[in-house]
Parts: C-alpha cells; structure tokens; sequence
C-alpha cells in the first residue's frame, strides 16, 4: 500500500515475504526504512556489516544506509521521505534528529517486549485501514500515525541508553550530528561547526567527552567514510572524482586519509571489493 503527493511526500507500508524481498528493500529509494521482523531471525547486512534481528526486532534505517543482502522468512515494512515528519514541533523533530534519522555511522535497532505490543500491533492495524482511505483527511491521518510510531520508536531507543544526557547537551549533540550530516562533505573542521553552534572546538570535546565514546572529529570522519566506502564500491566515479565530491582538492589527501582508516588505499579497496564479488559469483 503506497500514498504519494508530490508536495507532501511517499509513504509505503507493507507486509512482505522472503519472496517478494527484491521489490522493496533499497533504502536509498526513500529517506527512511523501518524493517520490522516478524518471522525468524533475520539476516541484514547494511554498510558491509552484518546484522541479525530476532522476532519482533525493528531495525531503522536512512537513504545512507545501503542494503547489500537480506535474508528473512516475513517483515513489515514502512518507508517514507521527510516531507511526511516535517510538520511536527520542535520537540519531536529533535528527538528524530539524534535518535533515530541522523547517525548515519549507526544502526538502531530495538527488540519490541511482549507488554509493549499491543502499542505497536494497533498502530499498524490502524496504519494498514488508514492507507485504504481516499479522502481529503488521509494524510493527516497517516502522519500522525507515523508519528506515533516513531515516538514509540524513540521511547525504546532512549531507555535503553544507560547514560542519559541532560536536555540541553543533549541538543547540542544532536545539532552537531545534524550539521554535520548536511556539510560533511564541503566543511571537515570542528571549528566549522562550532561556530554554527555558537561554541568552542574546545567546549564541543569537552561536552562529546562526558557524553559519547566519540570525538566532535570522529564524527565527520565517519560520516566521510561512510560515503566514500559507498561510492568506491557502487560507482564507476574514479578515485579522483569521489575525493573531490568529498571536499578533497587533491587525490593524494584523501588518498592517505582513506588508508588511514580502513587499512587499504581506495582503489586498494574498491580492488578487493570487486575480488569477494566475483568469488561470491563463481
């Protein structure tokens, strides 16, 4: 079942079956993919790195989360763009920033308790009756279960962090998560983005390090390799092109920054990729 408006967006939900898998799953397609398992454990690699899901396991996904293979006996599906969630207030949009949407480095995934089901199969039920309407309120109605499921989403998410940072640290993670999504690849300074916040290189470590296990750094370095692992190996673009789509004015610089991080040169890596691939074929 798929509602689409060219002002207010795509929305698809679905049940699918190992069968008709190759139909749906390509994240890329749409801003954002929930994957909710609902048969045996299921197998998905996402970004090169294997994920299993048990029974009732939702994994959340955005279009920087390339699908490589997947394997599953049933799941439900929804998949929408940004149009759909870009009403709600402020206080929502926050929590997707951080939460669910714009950690593009990690996979959220949350295991759905037998006490809170009922929550989530009644708004899929309502969801499902919902996408059959034909009428001048359906999308409202559509967005605010959305909503309502995404909330749920972040409920469990939040609870199952054992350090919970106040509010307004909290924010200012999330902000710079968010900035850093839209700028990685023209702006790879912590100064950069500081200035944005209206803070200090020196205030941002400090506060990423009494709350994360990672650097204001590390994060735009992520960011970057993840998106220079997806066009090495899904483009034809040479080394040269992807360094400079990445704010890199020469080969050399991203060259040795590459192999900085994962061991091997670009093409180093592309090489290898293409080897596993036709073993894989063979």
């Amino acid at each position: 079942m798929v509602y689409k408006n060219d002002s207010l967006g795509f929305l698809a939900v679905m049940e699918i079956s190992h069968a008709t898998k190759n139909r749906f799953f390509e994240a890329a397609s749409t801003d954002m993919t929930f994957i909710w398992n609902r048969g045996c454990p299921m197998n998905v690699v996402v970004n090169q790195m294997n994920h299993q899901l048990l029974q009732n396991e939702v994994v959340i996904l955005t279009n920087h989360h390339r699908i490589d293979g997947i394997d599953f006996e049933s799941a439900r599906l929804i998949k929408f763009d940004l149009p759909f969630v870009s009403h709600s207030n402020d206080a929502v949009e926050n929590d997707l920033k951080g939460t669910l949407f714009f950690n593009p480095t990690h996979v959220p995934i949350l295991s759905i308790t037998e006490a809170e089901m009922h929550a989530f199969e009644s708004s899929w039920e309502v969801f499902r009756q919902e996408m059959k309407s034909r009428d001048s309120l359906q999308y409202a109605m559509l967005q605010s279960i959305l909503q309502r499921l995404m909330i749920l989403c972040t409920r469990k998410l939040k609870k199952e962090h054992l350090r919970m940072p106040k509010k307004r640290e909290a924010d200012i993670l999330r902000e710079y998560r968010f900035l850093v999504e839209n700028y990685f690849s023209k702006h790879h300074d912590v100064a950069f983005y500081a200035s944005m916040l209206n803070k200090s290189p020196k205030t941002l470590s400090n506060l990423f390090s009494s709350l994360s296990d990672r650097t204001p750094i590390d994060i735009i370095h992520e960011r970057i390799m993840t998106q220079a692992r997806t066009q090495i190996y899904y483009t034809t673009k040479s080394i040269k092109e992807i360094a400079y789509d990445l704010g890199y004015e020469d080969i050399q610089t991203f060259s040795r920054f590459f192999k900085n991080k994962e061991g091997l040169s670009p093409l180093q890596y592309r090489e290898s990729r293409c080897a596993k691939e036709e073993a894989v074929t063979d």
